[in-house]
């Protein structure tokens, strides 16, 4: 998740994060706005095959690695 959000960081020419903590906030602490909050979706879906806003929205990256979390952890079926 670091390495996709470097890289919606590095196209509003941000700096990268060294690390990524539960708390930060997607907008306020990783400098993210709608558009931005957007083609992160679309990456971690491509990736995960997971949409994170699926069932509502997500504030925090703790709140993003959960729901990562829980569907890699569900079986397919």
């Amino acid at each position: 998740m670091l390495s996709i959000i470097n890289t919606v960081r590095a196209h509003k020419e941000l700096p990268p994060w060294g690390e990524l903590r539960p708390e930060m906030r997607m907008r306020e602490d990783v400098g993210f706005e709608s558009l931005d909050l957007a083609e992160l979706t679309v990456r971690i879906e491509e990736e995960f095959d997971v949409d994170v806003f699926a069932d509502g929205l997500v504030f925090t990256i703790g709140e993003v690695a959960a729901k990562l979390q829980r569907s890699c952890a569900k079986p397919e079926g």
